[in-house]
């Protein structure tokens, strides 16, 4: 088990952990049914859920065989194993609970499913829907305009590799590991760890400088693939070493120049609030230029 933490919802709160094998977060239901059923004595929550975990049991769900269990902070400070559940299974239980806060929930979880919630977490998944979708989070024009354009340079490397017979999954996340240490140092999880993040799309949380290096090394990997035509797993993952070593000598040629790093820890977040303070920064020098209060 990752971090375990303590998440606020409308100020209650929600113990959680992180499972990093799984890239998975684990709440707790107990803490869950007390929120939706707005119940602040545990105990209580603890015995509802006990009653709708045998209902479910009775109505033969799998949701209580699936049921994890995983060790949280109990009241009395002690680590005690507790009922968890994932994000997917979250969303199931919640619908049998009759919750004045859960309604919302279910009529949007009706209109767009699981599918949607995916989108929100990895607009990847649709490009239709990527633009409006990177608009709202906040990113400027020009950071979703190069992102569009990434886009399109994986969905161009993946159809290479599956013309050279790579299968989708575990095979594309070795090679994408193999293209992101040869130009960054780190694999795609390194990467994210470094930045401090657990689900989220890494591509979504570079500067605009390691995304134009990562698109560099993605289009040389089609390239140099559509030349060497690689027939084995293995000859494709030295064709992604190659594309990723390309793009490693263009960070080395501007890191020299600039004298710093390429690599940057902040996430989106962070990397918003910089260009927003810039902005704001350059408004008021103007302002100030012109006479103006």
């Amino acid at each position: 088990m990752g971090n375990d933490k303590v998440q606020l919802f409308e100020d209650q709160p929600i113990r959680s952990a992180w499972v990093e094998d799984e890239e998975e977060w684990y709440f707790s239901i107990v803490d869950v049914v007390g929120a939706l059923t707005e119940q602040v004595d545990y105990e209580k929550a603890r015995k509802y859920w006990n009653k709708l975990k045998q209902r479910l049991k009775e109505e033969g769900s799998q949701l209580v065989t699936n049921c994890h269990q995983l060790k949280m902070k109990a009241q009395d400070g002690k680590m005690r194993l507790t009922d968890v559940a994932s994000t997917e299974q979250l969303l199931r239980i919640i619908q049998s609970i009759p919750s004045k806060k859960a309604e919302p929930f279910k009529l949007w979880l009706a209109q767009v499913g699981r599918e949607r919630m995916e989108e929100v977490m990895d607009p990847e998944l649709t490009i239709e829907r990527a633009l409006e979708t990177y608009a709202k989070k906040g990113y400027s024009r020009e950071w979703i305009n190069q992102r569009l354009q990434a886009i399109q340079v994986r969905k161009e490397l993946t159809d290479e590799w599956e013309t050279r017979g790579v299968k989708k999954g575990a095979e594309f996340a070795i090679l994408t590991d193999e293209i992101s240490k040869a130009w960054s140092g780190m694999t795609t999880r390194e990467y994210k760890n470094f930045k401090g993040l657990k689900k989220e799309n890494l591509r979504d949380n570079m500067s605009t400088l390691e995304l134009v290096l990562n698109m560099l090394a993605e289009a040389t990997t089609t390239e140099i693939s559509k030349q060497k035509k690689p027939d084995t797993f293995a000859g494709n993952r030295t064709v992604a070493a190659e594309g990723g070593a390309a793009a490693g000598e263009a960070r080395a040629a501007v890191e020299k120049r600039t004298g710093k790093s390429v690599i940057t820890s902040k996430n989106a977040v962070q990397l918003q609030n910089i260009v927003t303070g810039l902005l704001t920064s350059d408004a008021s020098d103007n302002s100030g230029g012109n006479g103006e209060s």
